[in-house]
């Protein structure tokens, strides 16, 4: 080794030249994240058509592999699965779209409606010293920053009808990818897998099918909590003497599915309409018994009801839903929680996997006899993946 170079090594504390490196590493590893999400940003409906295609193949595939274990070809399984699907959603929006059509249509002013009654007690009667110009450059503030978000969503401004037709086009596309979805989705998965190393797939099984099972934890859980929520809040605001009651238990019910950020807008809908259509006192009453279903399903029916598919702490689902409406807009707030909880999940199973020993390489089964002893000592993985 030269002499300058020698010295050089002298002069660096080894502590500067770890960090040095790690920071390096870590403007790589930042590069290639940035180039990612400005990727995903172009292909923004490309992306937005994978998840739904994800998120609904994942509601209905349990269906549709009970319909081809008993015989149906799996064309005639994802058609009839997905035919019975459109038939049961429109049956159900052809009961109720009559009759709260006019109460959609009424639920606009009356929250507008509400929203002047609050700016005039903010002014007027509240011990706050705020004047109406405050009032109104809030509301400037904040209308443009929605329409900041909402340009950023899709990375360019554009027109109304460009932006419905992309959205359209990419519900087709999320139909169709969900049709090969559930027709072809194990042989996918099973071409997939052997196009990786044979040490390296029984542990992509096992990671892959933790994250199937958080996917579905997290549907089935937003689901139930939503339906729990919508009819207990739509109820109290009917008792309370409010009007608009099945619309906000639709808003509710939908809002479940972006937890924590979802529960406080549909709340404070339902209470700002109470206001209006009722008062003070059925305002209140709304009030609290919002917050006492959200501490009700956050601490006692939420943890039995997604178990350890959505185990995520309250500041977790803040934050990542507020980085993925910074980064994607509103797709990414939807998409946030069910991405986050399962990258965790995921980074969980992977550990337990190396924690306790699962041995990385596939091998036939009649090599176990011989090098592992008898199949009731191969480690449970492994058996997993034979058995798959």
């Amino acid at each position: 080794m030269p002499a300058d170079a020698i010295s050089l090594a002298r002069v660096v504390h080894p502590v500067i030249d770890r960090v040095g490196t790690t920071c390096w590493r870590l403007i790589g590893i930042g590069i290639v994240v940035v180039a990612a999400l400005w990727l995903m940003a172009q292909l923004w409906m490309l992306m937005l058509a994978v998840g739904v295609a994800v998120m609904f193949s994942r509601a209905l595939e349990p269906l549709a592999s009970r319909l081809k274990r008993r015989g149906w070809p799996p064309a005639l399984a994802a058609i009839g699965v997905m035919f019975a699907f459109w038939i049961v959603a429109g049956g159900i929006i052809a009961a109720l779209v009559p009759g709260i059509a006019a109460e959609f249509e009424d639920l606009g002013p009356t929250i507008e409606q509400a929203n002047n009654d609050l700016e005039d007690w903010l002014v007027e009667d509240s011990p706050f010293d705020v004047s109406r110009q405050d009032v109104e450059d809030f509301r400037r503030e904040a209308g443009d920053r929605i329409d900041e978000v909402l340009s950023h969503s899709s990375n360019r401004v554009v027109d109304t009808t460009l932006v419905v037709f992309e959205v359209i086009t990419a519900l087709v596309l999320a139909t169709i990818t969900s049709f090969f979805m559930l027709k072809d989705g194990d042989r996918f998965g099973q071409w997939v897998v052997s196009l990786l190393p044979h040490e390296r797939r029984s542990l992509v099984v096992r990671l892959s099918q933790r994250a199937w099972d958080t996917l579905g934890g997290y549907l089935r859980g937003a689901a139930t909590l939503g339906v729990v929520e919508g009819i207990i809040i739509g109820t109290t605001v009917w008792l309370a003497g409010g009007e608009l009651a099945i619309p906000i238990a639709v808003i509710t019910f939908a809002a479940a599915f972006i937890p924590f950020v979802g529960a406080i807008i549909a709340g404070s809908i339902a209470v700002l309409v109470t206001l209006v259509t009722s008062g003070i006192g059925g305002a209140v009453i709304v009030l609290v018994v919002a917050i006492l279903v959200q501490q009700f399903d956050n601490d006692l029916l939420a943890p039995f009801i997604y178990g350890r598919s959505l185990s995520l702490h309250p500041l977790v689902v803040l934050f990542a839903i507020a980085g993925g409406s910074a980064l994607v807009g509103p797709i990414g707030a939807a998409f946030a929680v069910p991405v986050t909880a399962v990258a965790l999940n995921v980074i969980a199973e992977a550990r337990a996997a190396s924690a306790d020993g699962t041995p990385l390489l596939a091998t036939p089964a009649g090599d176990h006899q011989d090098r592992d002893g008898p199949p009731s000592e191969r480690p449970r993985a492994e058996q997993r993946l034979q058995e798959d």
